[in-house]
């Protein structure tokens, strides 16, 4: 494991960057501005390696905005409707950052944080365990709120994230992590080589600003059923404003990862599989990528030059428990895991 301080925030805090490394090429770097995964490197099927999710090279180009690259989201991602949730009968008042919404914790939320950080390897694995203890108040939300998120490489080509957190008084808690994956490089323009699917028989509509409903509905054939795998440019036309659905898993959140979708990528023979605990899933296509962010490689990210695949809870679940109850209480520990696996044809 290779650490390097990746540059200073004006604040003057240090940022670090942790490089892991596995036994077959495979390298993955995080830092600690954000709990953000810089660079993930896969072999294809010629043992060739390459970047497969979008980011910059500088701390600077973070700092100037993006659209969460690579980055850790909480305390909830998604859509907050209306920008509040009540428990217990306490209202709570959030910003609308995203149109009528609360989106991805705010202004500031874990994305734009420093995490604390140092290195966590099992056997077989190189890892990185972040931590954030989340002040009650930061960003509306009540509760000081513990929160652990572990990165581990492992020798099967597997990121695994784990993640942990505890409150002081009850607070909605759903993270994700908002890697965006291009599986023929991450410089290589849209993803008209991949193929989508998604292991779901039920998604939650969302309307023109995306405030997601508050019930279920079976995926539409032809639009949003991607329980076979189609080709992504084939089914982008017919998305909802081109964006991507929340897909909901059936049972809810589990205790063992269970397969929920795959990428895959024709050219490279690459194949991302992911398996996760969490109860849902957002699928995002990169719609709102316009060209005007340059990235590693030296090219512009272009609409649909990545996609995402963030599991998660309902992010409406304070409101809407029958959905998915997503309120941590005190003396609970919330736990999630989630896994990327790669393989190639």
């Amino acid at each position: 494991m290779q650490i390097r301080t990746f540059g200073t925030l004006p604040t003057g805090e240090q940022i670090e960057e942790y490089t892991l490394q596995n036994a077959h090429g495979m390298e993955m770097s995080v830092l600690t501005y954000g709990g953000i995964v810089r660079t993930l490197k896969v072999p294809d099927r010629d043992g060739r390696v390459q970047d497969v999710v979008l980011g910059f090279n500088t701390l600077a180009d973070y700092l100037a905005g993006h659209p969460c690259f690579g980055a850790l989201i909480g305390r909830v991602a998604g859509r907050i409707t209306g920008g509040q949730f009540s428990i217990d009968g306490t209202t709570y008042a959030l910003e609308c950052n995203n149109g009528p919404n609360h989106l991805h914790g705010g202004s500031r939320g874990f994305d734009k944080r420093v995490w604390h950080a140092h290195p966590w390897t099992p056997p077989g694995t190189e890892g990185v365990r972040l931590r954030y203890v989340s002040p009650a108040g930061e960003e509306g939300y009540p509760g000081n709120l513990d929160v652990t998120v572990t990165y581990l490489l492992t020798d099967a080509n597997e990121w695994i994230i784990h993640y942990s957190g505890q409150s002081d008084r009850p607070t909605p808690f759903s993270p994700t992590n908002h890697s965006y994956f291009n599986l023929g490089g991450e410089d290589s323009g849209p993803l008209d080589t991949h193929t989508i699917q998604i292991h779901s028989d039920q998604y939650i509509p969302s309307d023109q600003n995306l405030t997601l409903a508050s019930h279920h509905a079976p995926v539409i054939p032809g639009v949003n059923d991607l329980r076979t795998p189609r080709a992504f440019k084939d089914v982008l036309p017919n998305l909802h404003s081109n964006h991507g659905d929340h897909y909901c898993f059936a049972n809810g959140q589990t205790d063992a990862p269970r397969p929920v979708a795959v990428l895959q990528e024709s050219r490279s023979g690459r194949r991302m599989e992911v398996l996760t605990t969490a109860s849902g899933m957002q699928f995002y296509t990169g719609s709102y990528l316009e060209g005007d962010l340059t990235g590693k490689g030296g090219q512009p990210y272009s609409k649909h030059a990545a996609c995402c695949l963030e599991c998660q809870g309902y992010p409406d679940g304070a409101a809407h428990p029958e959905i998915d109850d997503i309120v941590l209480r005190p003396g609970q520990t919330y736990r999630q895991q989630t896994i990327y696996a790669f393989s190639c044809d």
